[in-house]
């Protein structure tokens, strides 16, 4: 098929020799601030006309700019699977069974680019677009079961965000195409629950800005419009994103994989200036995304989605609503941590809310299952490519050799209240700095090679020194001497040494004086049972939705069997939990539920046939009673 749009921007990309890779997405990503200038400025009552002018501008990148006829094909199965399915099917089983669906798909898509694409990395294909959907689609799902469908017990075992995101009425169609197709984040994202999308559109997000701080409207001087002022904010955004971009474009010509996987000029360098060589070549991997999240970031800024509160005492806007990004956090972090918590942030949020808590039962911490799920899913998210399994399997060990020098380590250099930094405490800082830097530069080799052989030849240049320092540092903590290496550890803690004085004259009162040495006595025998008591209990509704993994980032947990509870118990919990379900005809249930949502649906196109004059309920429109009700049952 003809498409001049098409045929115009090749014409340029030669006639400039831009890679025609870059330049299509540069015009996406750029294009944005002009079509967000228009939209913003559309009336804000006007629901209907912003979700229109989405949904074409965004058809305009896939089919103009682009040329995915294809792949809008493959975004609107998935888009129709969720909306159709969320609006009919009213069981627990719906957000497993859309997530199922829409994970599948993108394997599929993964599948087929792997494997029958040649060049796929060279190219624009949808897979991206396709992970960002797969996060929107799923959080949806969730998001309405807990609004609409879940049980009075189900919602008080949730999260405050969760809550706070919980949808009770279905979208009209058009809406939700606005939701999945808007083209700030079409290509690169970030994700964004519904709640944040509706609550912008209908400007309701800007009820605490005071008036002052809006806009006046040129064509009603009365009025104000609700968007504040951006465009310095989001242009030094811009500036950065095309900064980061000028950089991927040259980094190549400095350090670049071929190099690397080179045995007879790599190897000829020295130890240390491979293992600096590494990280150089991770930190110029990440200039793309630094660009392209930056860049939506400033888009989504611009059109005010972005806005994220207003603070009275400063007097100032928060803009970071939808940040995937901090990239000072990325690059200057000193734990494990604190660089997984800074890197695509929104997938965080997405797997931690909707993946995470959610296999886990009402009630109960979140255990093996959990963990190995979200470990899963993050991968095969990501792609299938053996190089994603092999950084995400080190990243698990990396998680728990923070945890161990969070643990043992750090305290030696705070004093006795655990937060005050002591003399020394610069030095460990500085080490951790260098330490991370490295080690991160070996951890994301496979992720950048992608390929199975080359990603070990990589490690192997540099003898598996981080693998090896791993090892030790497991025999150090999980060996058989690891009690007497923690002892001394923890004798060299100032907050240590602080708790066994005051726990040393607690006894001693306790044994000698009168009253107030019982009231002591019982003090510590119920700070020894509750210390047990938090060890095997989880069973209030706030303990369960406010634990929370600190560790889990981007769906790699600690590699810390400790804490993973028994997963052989959980195993059997799981088969008796659908011997159970069994039981009570769950299949019979269910089936009596899809032919409902399967009545309703044929029932709503038969209304929707009728002439315009006699219909009841449409598309557009029309929200069951069902979805309205905000009864809930125990």
């Amino acid at each position: 098929m003809y498409n001049p749009v098409d045929a115009f921007i090749t014409a340029l990309s030669d006639m400039f020799n831009i890679d025609a890779f870059i330049f299509r997405y540069a015009l996406c990503l750029l294009g944005s601030f002009s079509f967000n200038a228009i939209l913003k400025r559309l009336p804000d009552e006007k629901i209907r006309w912003k979700c229109i002018y989405i949904i074409l501008v965004s058809l305009f990148y896939l089919f103009g700019l682009l040329s995915l006829y294809r792949g809008f094909i493959t975004l609107m199965i998935s888009t129709s699977f969720t909306y159709f399915i969320t609006r009919f099917y009213r069981s627990r089983f719906m957000p497993h069974l859309n997530f199922l669906f829409v994970m599948g798909h993108l394997a599929i898509s993964h599948i087929h680019s792997e494997f029958f694409v040649p060049n796929a990395s060279q190219i624009i294909d949808i897979t991206g677009s396709q992970m960002v959907l797969v996060m929107k689609l799923s959080a949806f799902a969730w998001s309405y079961y807990d609004g609409a469908i879940a049980s009075k017990f189900e919602y008080d075992q949730l999260t405050d965000y969760q809550k706070s995101r919980a949808i009770k009425k279905h979208p009209s169609i058009l809406k939700f195409l606005a939701y999945t197709l808007f083209y700030p984040t079409l290509l690169t994202g970030p994700s964004f629950d519904f709640a944040d999308f509706d609550s912008w559109l209908n400007c309701e997000i800007f009820k605490d800005l005071p008036d002052l701080k809006k806009p006046k409207n040129r064509f009603n001087p009365s009025k104000r419009r609700q968007i504040p002022k951006n465009a310095l904010l989001a242009f030094a955004k811009v500036l950065q994103g095309l900064l980061w971009m000028a950089l991927s474009i040259a980094a190549p010509s400095v350090v670049s994989v071929k190099y690397l996987l080179n045995k007879n000029l790599f190897m000829q360098r020295s130890f240390f200036f491979r293992i600096h060589y590494l990280y150089l070549l991770g930190f110029s991997f990440r200039f793309k995304y630094y660009a392209a999240w930056t860049i939506s970031e400033a888009s989504c800024i611009s059109c005010g989605l972005g806005y994220n509160g207003y603070d009275k005492k400063t007097q100032k806007i928060k803009w970071d609503r939808v940040q995937n990004i901090d990239i000072w956090g990325v690059e200057m972090a000193q734990s494990t941590h604190q660089s997984f918590e800074s890197w695509n942030m929104n997938t965080n949020k997405w797997l931690k809310n909707y993946v995470y808590l959610r296999v886990t039962k009402p009630g109960q911490k979140p255990g093996f299952r959990a963990t190995l799920f979200t470990f899963l899913t993050s991968a095969f998210w990501h792609g299938t490519r053996p190089g994603y399994y092999l950084s995400f399997a080190t990243g698990a060990l990396y998680q728990t050799c923070g945890k161990f020098f969070r643990r043992n380590i750090r305290p030696i250099f705070l004093a006795e209240d655990g937060v005050t930094p002591l003399r020394f405490k610069w030095i460990y800082d500085a080490i951790c700095f260098y330490v991370i830097k490295l080690a991160f530069g070996y951890l994301c080799q496979p992720f950048v090679i992608l390929d199975f052989k080359d990603s070990i030849n990589a490690w192997k240049s540099v003898y598996f020194y981080i693998h090896f320092l791993v090892i030790l540092v497991f025999f150090l903590f999980r060996g058989p001497f690891s009690s007497q290496f923690i002892k001394f550890l923890k004798s060299k803690q100032p907050k240590e040494h602080a708790l066994i004085r005051q726990k040393k004259l607690e006894k001693d009162i306790s044994e000698s004086s009168g009253a107030l040495g019982d009231i002591l006595k019982a003090k510590l025998e119920y700070e020894s049972n509750s210390s047990s008591a938090t060890t095997n209990n989880f069973s209030s509704s706030s303990s369960t939705a406010n634990h929370i993994k600190k560790d889990m980032n981007l769906g790699i947990p600690p590699f810390d069997m400790s804490e993973w509870g028994n997963p052989k118990e959980e195993w059997e919990e799981f088969r008796q939990d659908y011997i159970d379900w069994k039981t009570k005809n769950g299949l019979e249930v269910e089936e009596q539920n899809l032919k409902k949502a399967f009545d309703s649906f044929m029932l709503e196109l038969k209304e929707n046939a009728k002439p315009l004059n006699q219909r009841k309920m449409s598309f557009s429109g029309y929200v069951s009673k069902d979805n309205t009700d905000d009864k809930r049952k125990d």
